[in-house]
């Protein structure tokens, strides 16, 4: 299966299930649970606007996710968060492409 993300994607997915931007509860707990939000945020990061990102299947999007988290975190000089198997479901479902 193939996965992709964009700006667009991610706001096409709010929007379908009815949430605002802005709601961190709501996009928590769609992206799977306590820190969704963040994991949100961090695929928007990763994404230049106007570009999409995609892989061939969730392994390599799981680690292109945990490569730009760590980037991020080492810039910040914070320990790296990691995505639990709840955000890694939640994100494969809502990002992966139709067949």
């Amino acid at each position: 299966m193939h996965y992709s993300v964009s700006h667009h994607k991610l706001k096409l997915i709010l929007s379908g299930q009815g949430i605002q931007t802005g709601d961190a509860a709501a996009i928590d707990r769609l992206f799977g649970g306590r820190d969704g939000y963040y994991w949100y945020g961090t695929l928007r990061d990763m994404c230049p606007e106007g570009k999409t990102l995609s892989w061939e299947n969730q392994y390599a999007m799981v680690n292109a996710i945990q490569a730009h988290e760590n980037a991020t975190a080492a810039e910040d000089e914070m320990p790296p968060e990691k995505p639990t198997a709840a955000h890694i479901a939640a994100i494969s479902k809502l990002l992966a492409d139709p067949v």
